[in-house]
């Protein structure tokens, strides 16, 4: 410690005697005998894992290290000579003509990393070299030497070449950063982490220490640049320090630029953290004060809002709107991505996916089965139906019914079902998914993706015989009729307060059943049968064609009619609408197709109810319009 005390003393000392660097000739740099080499170079940037400019450089020293450089002029001379250096053997060059510390070794191993991700240079000619092993060896001699900001661009460097991690030289700058982490700042370790991160990921030692720091030392933190980068590129190791990123991330809102947004929001959604105050501010600050958005900002964010399922209309409507002109020049992957995350957040705006049907129209042969697939599935989980529906599916079927065979089979039953919703599936698409050999692989299977499979083909095989009167078969066999029940299932308010008000309408249990499972894979709430006057009737005597196995076998009496309470929960439909989303609409349909009377029963009418005897009236008198409805039709 005392020896570097003096050097440093002497070399302040030696500085005012000495010119400013503009008047040192080059000569006086290069030893006796040698030539110095002219520099005209211009200077070139650096990677991102490097500093590229003096002030950037500076950025991170400690005020001794700073006067240390500035009091030293051979020493800044070389520093300029190594940051404009254009190829490797310029630096090797350098590192031949003069006598070097550790610290300005570690500066030439950063920057030929720098040049070598630059000019896509091979690395391993870089490691080989003799003049790079001698680098290696004068930086390791004296390491406890080099500068703090020099020692951390150093390690990148040396992770970027590829320098073997068993190596005695990569072992000791990694301990070196190990032992000096509480003397680096806040942001050399946020870069570091961010480095870390990226190249090693959880597993690293180093950057669990790194990260450490951070969470004790996060008070520190400051700039909105340290604060997105942490959370998108570190958070994930550390939910700790997450949860530091989230509140300051918040104090910070509304200095954070789009793109800045846009990352934040990613970096929830990746790591599946919905931080609603979080959210609910950068959704604030989006709406009023950026008004103008890149499709890619714009892409990214409803890609994070569908995934967090995040609700803003505000912002849904600002983005489709911002979209709707860039649909004819987004890319395929593009447009499937957008209408997919509409799809998951239920927000259907008619002109955005009018503009996408348009473009599926235009651009056929550049969209591949999957990407058609993908815009089908979305379309009809919003039971979107397209104002030119004819030529619209007429081109879907052209391109696809051909390749049914080389679709997965759980991706086959998921387009054939969607088209079942849309009223567009054709008898091929029905024979293939309910052929023998399609369903058999799925028998006895009891994971839950097979139980999802299983139900869709039940839907599809409803769907075959309510809707499709020329289709002949085949069909679903009686033993595959018969959905397992979901398990742990919770009893919603709407669905307790509908069987408290049915029990005043039937007047006894007899004349109804309670949640009732089809053998079309649908579940009626209640089901009644009700003669002319609308009376309920006991129902246990009656055939039930609709239940796989009927308690009775007596028909209906002349003039009665069976009806279905369906209850409609929030979620059933699309965002801040009352209509219905399309697996819901197909649900309807094939009961009313089964011979049934429905009687919707949605959230929105039911629950604002609050009186027993109000819930009962409403419900005779949706069973007396309903009958109306029908006998007038």
């Amino acid at each position: 410690m005392a020896a570097r005390l003096v050097r440093r003393c002497c070399w302040r000392h030696f500085g005012a005697f000495v010119s400013t660097p503009s008047a040192v000739p080059a000569s006086l740099l290069a030893p006796a005998g040698k030539v110095a080499m002219a520099r005209a170079l211009p200077q070139a940037p650096f990677a991102s894992f490097h500093t590229s400019s003096p002030s950037s450089w500076a950025d991170g020293f400690s005020v001794q290290e700073q006067v240390e450089d500035s009091g030293n002029p051979e020493h800044k001379v070389i520093r300029e000579v190594i940051e404009t250096a254009a190829s490797p053997q310029e630096l090797f060059q350098l590192s031949e003509h003069h006598a070097l510390n550790s610290n300005q070794a570690s500066l030439i191993i950063t920057q030929l990393s720098r040049l070598a991700a630059e000019k896509k240079l091979e690395a391993e000619s870089i490691l080989q070299d003799q003049r790079f092993q001698q680098l290696i060896g004068i930086m390791d001699s004296q390491i406890s030497q080099v500068w703090n900001n020099t020692l951390v661009n150093l390690l990148k460097s040396l992770y970027s070449l590829g320098l073997d991690g068993n190596r005695r030289e990569m072992q000791s700058v990694e301990q070196e950063v190990l032992w000096r982490l509480r003397r680096l700042t806040f942001r050399q370790l946020a870069s570091l982490a961010d480095f870390l991160a990226v190249k090693q990921g959880k597993e690293s030692k180093l950057l669990n220490e790194v990260i450490k720091k951070l969470e004790l030392r996060w008070t520190e933190l400051e700039g909105t640049r340290t604060v997105v980068t942490l959370m998108s590129k570190v958070g994930y190791v550390s939910p700790a320090l997450m949860d530091r990123l989230e509140d300051k991330a918040l104090e910070l809102a509304e200095q954070f630029n789009p793109d800045d947004i846009r990352k934040i929001m990613l970096a929830l959604a990746y790591q599946n953290r919905r931080c609603v105050p979080l959210l609910r501010a950068l959704s604030y600050h989006l709406i009023q004060k950026h008004s103008e958005l890149s499709l890619n900002v714009l892409m990214d964010l409803i890609f994070a809002y569908g995934k967090l399922n995040f609700h803003q209309p505000q912002v849904f409507q600002k983005i489709a709107a911002d979209l709707h002109p860039h649909v004819s020049t987004m890319t395929p992957v593009e447009v499937t991505r957008c209408v997919r995350s509409f799809a998951l957040l239920k927000w259907l705006s008619l002109p955005l996916f009018e503009a996408i049907a348009q473009y599926v129209l235009d651009n056929t042969k550049q969209l591949s089965v999957t990407h058609l697939c993908g815009i089908i599935l979305s379309f009809a989980r919003l039971n979107f139906q397209p104002s030119g529906s004819e030529d619209f599916f007429n081109t879907i079927h052209e391109e696809v019914q051909d390749q049914l065979d080389n679709l997965e089979p759980h991706f086959l039953t998921d387009l054939v079902w969607s088209l079942c919703v849309l009223q567009q599936a054709k008898a091929p698409y029905l024979q293939r998914v309910l052929a023998p050999d399609f369903h058999a692989q799925i028998r006895g299977d009891q994971s839950l993706k097979a139980q999802n499979l299983r139900l869709k083909l039940i839907h599809i095989n409803a769907a075959a015989k309510l809707e499709s009167p020329d289709y002949r078969g085949p069909f679903l066999p009686a033993e595959m009729l018969s959905a397992a029940e979901p398990a742990g299932e919770k009893v919603t308010l709407l669905q307790s307060s509908l069987r408290e008000a049915l029990a005043g309408v039937l007047g006894s249990r007899d004349n109804g059943r309670f949640d009732v499972r089809t053998i079309y894979g649908w579940q009626i709430d209640a089901e009644v049968v009700v003669n002319s006057e609308n009376k309920p009737l006991p129902l246990k005597d009656f055939a039930a064609p609709h239940l796989l196995r009927s308690e009775g076998t007596k028909p209906l009496p002349p003039g009665a009619r069976r009806v279905a309470f369906l209850r409609w929960e929030f979620p059933n439909f699309s965002n801040r609408s009352k209509d219905l989303l399309g697996r819901y609409v197909m649900a309807r349909r094939h009961i009313q197709a089964a011979g049934f009377l429905v009687v919707d029963v949605p959230h929105y009418e039911f629950l604002d109810l609050k009186l027993e005897r109000q819930r009962t009236a409403y419900l005779k008198d949706k069973l007396n319009k309903a009958t109306a409805k029908e006998m007038a039709s």
